[in-house]
């Protein structure tokens, strides 16, 4: 099937619905509805035939060849309603993972579209809640529920015009139950509503916890704190029991309140029907023709208590499904995108400022870094640097002034074009559960064992690589848990510079190495960076020293600017963090 980009546009629409994900499949409902229309119209011929039987036995009015004859039809109008019943069921199933399939696909598409601020105001266990829970309710919503939601409208609109016609008094007690049934029905849908709502947020909450558990699980080790966040969890573990609990006790209700009406309309239609039959008003096979279509209503109806807490749960997890797709991106291509290859790769920044709540992190800043440059950024923690790495990889707008590549704003050049100029190496890296080499081709369009040779060896990690029992097929851990520190940095250096980017960016990338080995890495990378605009955020003098030139950052602001030699020569924080680190190290070589 097509899913056409009309509906893509559609589901970004904050009127967005459910519709789109069901709507390419109107021949499946229209097929589901035959099947219904004939399952129930045999159903309720099936009585007719049963009150032919009995009246005409009464009568002795049927040979032998008559009743056979019905009896015959009967069982082949049974074994039809059997096969349609069969395939009213079948196909909505398949529908709704159909459905499921679509709808999982164009969220996690939509949410890597979104930008890494929206993660901030996210907890990764409640979007896990969303994908997993949340949308496996709405499948059950459209599969079960489109299923006896057609089957239950049908039933009752063709029984109760089959009673009308079949006798009019008891038809008529028939309808005076279902005025306070279906009344007091809804009243009980508003409080499942509201139930199942606080039940899909409790859920969402324990699912954090236990994810932010487990991720920290060595801090929670570290501290000796299991037995209390055994505590914690045992508390929203038993909230989520309670909320189930009230939640299923209001389901559950809706069961014995059908039941007992049913009951009552048995009484009254038994006691109606069975003077009428003693006056002679009524025949005992039109008395068994309306109780059976009434024992058939009896299941549509009790089915929906079930099918109503499906739709129930599916309208709550599809609001907090739909609040993803209504979660629109802020930084976005422009609608006629810069597409002509860039000249140059001079990065510039224009009286640039950057204010997020209401704290102004980078102020009016100028910067200009040519093609080529290796550019060293220090300073304070929380001075900015990081902030203007991430500026130049338009992972944020400035508030103020303008950011251009090649003399093109960032704004006019297309998302994807800066990020594949682009190779960046964290502090602290995202590592996959995957294996090594699976992480260092992470960048690359297509395997490479040449280039992840070249990649590895300039991170200084092949002789570590070749010291793992499995090499590159090692089996990495959750965010790269079973490396070291160093380990995970030198892996990310090796995996940004794998992709061959025309801009480098590495922020604080050594920290976690000793210095022999930085010495190493730095022998290494400096040929690479080299060949390429490179921005080397550090704390360390020892490797800031390889920069072209190097700026000094101090709340938001540049307050030094220079080659090494030169910033050593001037007052101010990057000679004096020269004489810290100096001395440092002479303590360390005295000790």
């Amino acid at each position: 099937m097509v899913w056409t980009a009309q509906r893509r546009e559609h589901i970004n629409q904050p009127t967005a619905k459910i519709m789109p994900y069901v709507r390419p499949y109107r021949r499946e409902i229209i097929y589901t509805t035959i099947a219904v229309l004939v399952a129930v119209g045999i159903n309720l011929y099936l009585p007719y035939l049963m009150r032919l039987v009995i009246d005409g036995l009464t009568d002795q009015a049927l040979d032998h060849a008559q009743l056979y004859t019905l009896l015959l039809r009967y069982f082949l109008f049974g074994l039809t309603a059997v096969v349609f019943s069969r395939l009213l069921r079948k196909i909505p199933l398949k529908l709704s993972h159909k459905a499921e399939y679509h709808l999982r696909k164009d969220i996690f598409a939509h949410l890597t579209r979104l930008d890494a601020s929206y993660f901030h105001t996210q907890r990764t266990g409640d979007l896990m809640t969303r994908l997993s829970s949340d949308i496996n309710m709405v499948r059950d919503a459209i599969g079960q529920g489109l299923l006896q939601g057609i089957r239950t409208i049908v039933v009752l609109v063709f029984a109760l015009i089959v009673m009308l016609l079949t006798d009019r008094q008891l038809a008529l007690i028939v309808y005076a139950l279902y005025v306070p049934m279906v009344i007091i029905f809804f009243l009980i849908l508003r409080v499942m509503r509201r139930r199942q709502k606080e039940l899909q947020e409790q859920v969402s909450e324990l699912s954090n916890f236990s994810q932010e558990s487990f991720s920290g699980i060595r801090c929670l080790k570290g501290f000796a704190l299991e037995e209390r966040r055994n505590q914690q969890f045992e508390g929203l573990n038993q909230g989520l029991i309670k909320k189930n609990m009230l939640m299923q006790a209001t389901r559950q209700s809706l069961w014995p309140f059908m039941a007992f009406w049913f009951g009552v309309g048995m009484i009254l239609i038994l006691n109606v029907g069975g003077r009428r039959i003693i006056a002679g008003e009524l025949t005992l096979g039109t008395l068994t023709q309306f109780i059976q279509y009434l024992l058939y209503m009896q299941w549509p109806l009790l089915a929906l208590s079930w099918t109503s807490s499906l739709y129930q749960r599916g309208v709550v997890s599809w609001g907090r499904v739909r609040s993803m797709l209504d979660a629109e991106p802020k930084l976005t291509d422009t609608e006629t995108p810069q597409t002509e290859p860039l000249p140059h790769h001079d990065i510039e920044f224009k009286d640039v400022s950057l204010e997020i709540d209401d704290r102004k992190l980078i102020n009016q800043l100028s910067l200009t870094i040519p093609t080529g440059t290796t550019l060293g950024i220090t300073g304070p923690t929380g001075c900015g640097k990081s902030l203007l790495a991430a500026l130049t990889a338009r992972l944020v707008d400035p508030t103020q002034g303008e950011i251009t590549l090649g003399g093109v704003p960032l704004q006019q050049l297309p998302l994807q074009t800066i990020r594949k100029k682009m190779g960046c190496a964290l502090q602290e890296p995202i590592l996959f559960s995957k294996t090594l080499e699976h992480n260092l081709a992470f960048g690359l369009t297509q395997h490479e064992p040449d280039t992840l040779a070249w990649a590895t060896e300039a991170a200084h990690l092949t002789n570590e690589i070749e010291g793992f029992p499995k090499g590159l097929q090692t089996l990495l851990g959750e965010r790269g848990v079973t490396l070291s520190g160093g380990q995970r940095q030198r892996t990310a250096i090796a995996r940004a510079i794998a992709r061959r980017p025309e801009i480098l960016i590495l922020d604080d990338v050594l920290s976690a190495v000793d210095t022999q080995t930085e010495a190493a890495i730095m022998q290494k990378l400096k040929p690479i960076m080299d060949q390429r605009t490179t921005l080397f955020i550090s704390h360390r003098i020892s490797t800031l020293r390889y920069a072209d030139r190097i700026i000094v950052i101090e709340n938001g602001h540049i307050t030094q600017q220079g080659t090494h030699q030169e910033l050593l020569t001037q007052p101010g924080y990057y000679a004096e963090l020269h004489l810290q680190q100096n001395l440092q190290q002479q303590l360390e070589g005295d000790a």
